[in-house]
């Protein structure tokens, strides 16, 4: 049985070929950045593990032998998840690895937009030296924090943050009653955006959150407010919060996700000087990338010897 490794940004696969040859795989490795790269990797291969690379449903038509895809981490958005549910394909993720991370990031974000640390640090280097010197700075205590999303990451993100500010509201209408963190206060998004002077954004990327942060919720927001956004590019539009920065409301945003990634050279956010950028990083420690490295494997040792990964997302076809 092989197993194709699509794509990856680590610096080697010793974990993937231990874990996968030690169960009596085959591994095949790629960098596939295309579909057809994909398709022609893929031949006689029965299971995807795939990092950036985007697995479609004409990339699961043409190769009929695949009968699993893992994602290395969370979001699994790059996998068209209906056409592998229709096919019969096992759709696998990690997704419980770097939750600790990603509120760490988040919330690291969060505060330096709100104590303008990368203001105070240019307006040092520029010759400036006093404490107002990058505008009004106000009490954390004083604040509205706004959380959308309250799953691993959102949930920790909240009870981390939530002692820090004044009130926090929360909007996620897929929590059950007893699962929200003590101290966050359900709301919908509409109020979530027009009573939060900081709003993470911790949700995952479907058909339904594709685009939804857009000017109507943006400009709800307080004057001089902030976005965060740790989760997924995909669920702003770009052009609006480039808008909601320049003419609206937004002081400022702190974004480790774009919907294209890295962005094209002359992107505006890469002249907006009120917007704080990091290379989808938030995810990322040591610990963190073994951990997916290796749950991303077991997943495929899983399914190949008792029928089903770990993780599963689809379920797919026994046998």
């Amino acid at each position: 049985m092989k197993v194709l490794i699509t794509d990856f940004d680590y610096g080697d696969l010793d974990i993937e070929h231990h874990i996968l040859e030690g169960a009596g795989l085959e591994v095949v490795e790629a960098q596939c950045r295309t579909e057809e790269d994909v398709i022609e990797a893929g031949r006689e291969v029965s299971a995807l593990l795939t990092q950036y690379t985007p697995i479609t449903a004409w990339v699961l038509a043409e190769l009929p032998e695949v009968r699993m895809v893992g994602r290395y981490g969370v979001g699994y958005d790059v996998v068209d998840v209906r056409a592998a549910r229709e096919r019969g394909v096992w759709v696998a993720n990690v997704p419980d690895y770097g939750t600790e991370e990603v509120a760490a990031h988040a919330l690291s974000m969060a505060m330096a937009l709100l104590r303008h640390l990368p203001l105070f640090d240019r307006a040092v280097r520029d010759g400036r030296w006093h404490p107002a010197s990058t505008g009004p700075l106000y009490r954390l205590k004083n604040l509205t924090l706004g959380v959308v999303g309250i799953g691993r990451i959102g949930g920790t993100f909240a009870r981390r943050a939530c002692p820090w500010f004044g009130r926090t509201l929360g909007c996620d209408p897929y929590l059950e009653e007893n699962a929200w963190p003590e101290g966050v206060k359900q709301a919908s998004l509409q109020k979530v955006f027009s009573e939060s002077l900081l709003v993470s954004l911790n949700a995952p990327l479907t058909e339904e959150t594709r685009g939804f942060i857009d000017r109507r919720l943006l400009e709800r927001m307080p004057e001089g407010s902030y976005l965060v956004n740790t989760a997924r590019g995909g669920l702003v539009e770009m052009d609006d919060l480039l808008w909601a920065l320049e003419e609206g409301p937004l002081a400022g945003a702190a974004l480790d996700v774009l919907p294209q990634e890295p962005p094209p050279a002359g992107h505006p956010l890469l002249d907006t000087p009120n917007v704080i950028l990091t290379p989808h990083a938030a995810y990322y420690s040591l610990e963190a990338e073994k951990e997916a490295r290796t749950k991303a494997a077991q997943n495929v040792v899983s399914w190949a010897k008792e029928g089903r990964p770990i993780y599963p997302v689809v379920e797919g076809r026994q046998g």
